[in-house]
């Protein structure tokens, strides 16, 4: 079992190398979504979600996704409208990026974030960034 600070340098350089190899451009988009979702009030919870997810793909080792408790219907409609207009295009980015990565053996912990970020990008409504747990990466 590795200390704790090794986890913890290991998760920053491989944050650091996701920022250089194409993490900065990703969370700039969804930023940019955001920012253009944000424009009209119907599609602000869609433009607060795409700020949530920028946030997660701009750290994303040692963090992880999780059903938010508070969550209700309202999350569930919108989640399908997401779905429709822009989920299932940008969940199969990541699956193309993520499987593109990994054929690379230096690419594969780049690939898994991309694999980490298809749930959140394919439903984002109702949906927590949490640090992931001490044993866990």
């Amino acid at each position: 079992m590795q200390p704790a600070g090794y986890r913890g340098a290991v998760r920053f350089l491989l944050n650091v190398a996701w920022l250089i190899f194409g993490g900065l451009v990703l969370v700039l988009g969804y930023l940019v979504a955001g920012v253009l979702c944000c424009l009209l009030v119907v599609t602000i919870p869609f433009g607060i979600a795409a700020f949530r997810i920028a946030s997660f793909a701009i750290w994303p080792f040692g963090r992880t996704v999780v059903d938010a408790r508070t969550a209700g219907v309202a999350s569930v409609v919108g989640n399908v409208l997401w779905l429709v207009v822009a989920g299932l295009w940008i969940t199969i980015g990541h699956l193309i990026a993520g499987a593109l990565l990994c054929a690379t053996v230096i690419g594969i912990p780049l690939g898994l974030a991309h694999f980490k970020l298809m749930p959140v990008s394919f439903m984002p409504l109702g949906k927590q960034i949490v640090p992931v747990n001490a044993t866990g990466w």
